[in-house]
């Protein structure tokens, strides 16, 4: 499992007739411990976080397996 948490900035709001553009920053704990930032477009804010920490995890499993601490 990969524990991932992120924050979010508005550079465009959404509206209800539009969606919102956003800069999602996001960083795993160890042996994940990387930071990303990603720009997404969604619906709302809390959208745009879970796809950052999907595309986060996604990022994360396609690595080789990490380095087993304490080796």
């Amino acid at each position: 499992m990969i524990n991932a948490s992120a924050t979010v900035d508005v550079i465009t709001p959404n509206t209800p007739k539009r969606i919102g553009n956003f800069r999602v920053e996001v960083w795993g704990q160890s042996p994940y411990d990387f930071v990303r930032h990603y720009e997404i477009m969604a619906q709302s804010d809390t959208i745009a976080a879970q796809q950052g920490i999907a595309r986060f995890v996604a990022e994360m499993e396609a690595m080789p397996e990490p380095p087993v601490q304490g080796s």
